[in-house]
């Protein structure tokens, strides 16, 4: 008998080879041999055709033609020598090879898959045959080469397309949970589908846990209605046995004995999750419901909770999810009593957030995504309320003690975008600024001296507690990770994930701050838009402004522009060498309808100095200049470090300045000196305005930035 491989995703192998058994009769646990993500059985081809229409949990059958030593190229070469492919497929039938695995001699999965190819090409040529043609795409034949240590299996896919593709599914939420994973919650969770029992999912996306749960409680084949298998065009298939298989899973379809109930807080999700449903089958046997899961109630008086909850695998999106468990966590206490619960998440953390025991943890793989299976019983100590400690917590204290030291300045109304905390605590390392109903967490690098465990505990407790104490919404609420930033860095996207442009502009929104208004992108960028420490410094820049010609170097996103041309400047140039940032700055001067003379530069600003004193028209009343701390883009040739460049870059603005300009000169290097003698002998007067400078809502960090009036 032949080896077959079910394959499946890594973490199932000990319930696929519980499947195996059930479906394969004659087949003892000693005669299923198991690897990472797959079990292998000697078994005749009546068992791979009932595996690749009843197994819920493998991804692929395959058949295993040959087997045996690939430590060079030339033994894999031989060993596909020694089937007989003529006797497997039609030289008239467009075939693919596939690879997995590499050894020390075999290093590529193409090469390999080439040296299979050129195998099975010579064979039929030398058995005087037409050359069959491959097709990577929509071959109609498929292999799979198998490489591990010094042995390959040579197999045909049996199964064809992978065989969580069960082909009800054509519309999916944003992270769509794998059929056969699915499969393996519902079994890990206990819940039995010949049972009574009500099963839930509360928050169903698409429907999957709720539609395998029907078909699994109905003994509906879950590839009953697949149009193309791997086998179709095998030369060894067996049609009557084929039919004859197929013909008694259908006769043994039933009435499923409990009651399924699938929710989502999405009315446009719960549709694509029904249209799922009517596809496989089973829609009348799920109820449906759009409700938000901290509003559902218990539909029996026990039963299962299934669910995959969104878990967000971005930093910022994981903020929003934490207040969302601890209150879910809580509305389970309240109203599950005596449920059975299984939640599948990729963040630790967030099940934390339940305050809830698990007694059992599985691995679970979602392709790619490695998740935690945690298994709830809601009894006993699982059902004490937990009461929140943070009207005595240090962290609330303090963040209720400065919201009441900035009531004042607050009140004011001069801006709605301020600083309410910046790292007071040692171990709430991070800075907390509000942008209208938006807040912003920037968690600094810890210190070695503060163990890693100590701070994520610190940044969860604030995450959790912060929309309360400050009264927004979950999803409002925004954590940055900032550490030391170098070259362009600032620039970055927090997520590599390219957005279109509307997507951009959806997530903006606007703070008013002096009379000007500018645009904010709480999630795209580590720099949201609008320096907050730099308040006080664009209103005394701009106060000197009006009739004159304003340079803003560096220029960022053109607030100090923007603050400038409401001040009544003739004209003012912004240069960077972002051009995203440009264009966000001609975006805040569209906000603030501005109509003065402007013009906004894409060049490396030390080189455009340089270029500038050069022409005529470049000469400037008041140059604004907050250079980087460092940079080492790959837009400029070399490094730029403000400590050791500052004498020459101010130098070479001089040249470009009229009679009586001034320059303000601003950076954040805490570390900062300024070269005053140097910048003397330059022709400048100094005046240090930094105190001044520094806004009520950063006074307790009076380093966060240097600035100082360079005066011709």
């Amino acid at each position: 008998m032949p080896d077959i491989i079910a394959t499946s995703s890594a973490g199932l192998e000990e319930l696929l080879k519980q499947e195996i058994l059930t479906l394969c009769s004659g087949l003892s646990a000693s005669d299923i041999k198991l690897k990472p993500g797959q079990c292998r059985i000697s078994a005749d081809l009546h068992a791979a055709y009932v595996l690749c229409l009843q197994s819920r949990l493998a991804n692929r059958v395959l058949l295993v033609l040959a087997s045996g030593k690939a430590n060079t190229a030339d033994e894999l070469y031989a060993l596909a020598r020694s089937i007989t492919w003529t006797q497997v497929f039609a030289s008239d039938t467009s075939f693919a090879i596939s690879a997995r695995g590499t050894n020390k001699a075999l290093r590529n999965t193409q090469f390999i898959a080439q040296k299979v190819k050129d195998a099975v090409v010579d064979h039929f040529l030398e058995e005087q045959q037409t050359r069959p043609s491959v097709d990577k795409s929509n071959a109609y034949i498929k292999f799979q080469v198998r490489v591990f240590r010094d042995k390959a299996d040579i197999c045909l896919d049996f199964s064809g397309a992978s065989l969580h593709q069960r082909g009800y599914r054509l519309e999916t939420g944003e992270a769509p949970l794998k059929e056969n994973v699915a499969v393996a919650m519902l079994q890990r969770s206990n819940w039995q589908a010949d049972g009574n029992q009500a099963l839930l999912d509360p928050m169903c996306g698409s429907g999957t846990i709720a539609i395998e749960a029907a078909m699994m409680a109905a003994n509906i084949p879950p590839n009953m209605h697949r149009d193309m298998w791997g086998f179709d065009f095998y030369l060894g298939h067996k049609l009557r046995t084929w039919q004859a298989i197929e013909g008694k899973a259908a006769e043994q379809i039933r009435e499923p004995s409990m009651p399924i109930y699938a929710s989502d807080v999405s009315n446009l999700v719960l549709e694509k999750a029904i249209d799922n449903a009517r596809r496989a089958q089973v829609l009348d046997y799920i109820e449906f419901k759009q409700v938000d899961a901290l509003q559902i109630r218990p539909p029996a008086n026990s039963g299962f909770i299934v669910s995959n909850p969104p878990y967000g695998e971005r930093l910022g999106e994981f903020a929003s999810m934490l207040p969302l468990y601890d209150e879910y966590g809580e509305h389970l206490r309240k109203h599950f009593a005596n449920w059975h619960m299984a939640l599948l998440c990729s963040e630790q953390n967030l099940l934390k957030a339940l305050k809830l025991r698990a007694h059992k943890r599985y691995q679970l793989f979602n392709g790619k995504l490695e998740c935690q299976l945690a298994l709830y019983e809601l009894n006993g100590a699982n059902l004490e309320m937990f009461t929140a400690h943070e009207q005595s917590s240090e962290f609330t204290n303090r963040i209720n003690k400065n919201l009441k030291k900035l009531n004042k300045f607050i009140k004011k109304g001069h801006t709605d975008a301020y600083r309410i905390y910046d790292a007071d605590l040692p171990h709430y390392n991070f800075a907390i600024d509000v942008y209208a109903d938006w807040v912003i967490l920037q968690e600094y690098q810890a210190p070695k001296s503060v163990p890693e465990k100590v701070a994520n505990e610190r940044l969860q407790h604030a995450i959790l507690h912060l929309p309360k104490l400050l009264d927004i919404l979950p999803s409002k609420l925004v954590v940055k990770t900032r550490k030391r930033q170098i070259g362009s860095s600032q620039y970055e996207k927090v997520s590599s994930q390219e957005r279109n442009l509307k997507n951009k502009l959806d997530a903006r929104f606007t703070v008013h701050e002096y009379g000007a208004k500018f645009w904010i992108n709480p999630k795209e960028y580590l720099d949201v838009g609008l320096f907050l420490d730099h308040r006080e410094t664009r209103q005394m820049f701009a106060s000197m402004c009006q009739g004159m010609d304003v340079l803003n170097l560096f220029c960022y996103t053109g607030s100090v522009s923007v603050h400038a041309a409401i001040a009544g400047a003739r004209s003012v140039t912004s240069v960077d060498m972002s051009n995203t940032y440009l264009q966000w700055a001609k975006d805040n001067f569209t906000l603030n309808k501005l109509r003065c003379a402007s013009v906004f530069e894409q060049a490396n600003c030390v080189d455009w100095v340089k270029q500038a004193a050069n022409k005529v028209h470049c000469r400037y009343d008041r140059v604004f200049l907050d250079p980087p701390s460092f940079s080492n883009s790959k837009r400029m040739q070399n490094t730029w470090d403000v400590q050791r460049d500052h004498v020459e870059l101010i130098g070479q603005v001089k040249a470009i300045l009229k009679p009586n300009a001034k320059v303000f000169f601003s950076n954040n290097l805490r570390s900062f000196s300024l070269d005053e003698d140097a910048i003397r002998e330059l022709g400048f007067k100094i005046e240090n305005v930094t105190s001044t400078t520094i806004p009520e809502d950063f006074s307790r960090n009076p380093k966060i930035h240097h600035c100082w009036i360079l005066s011709t």
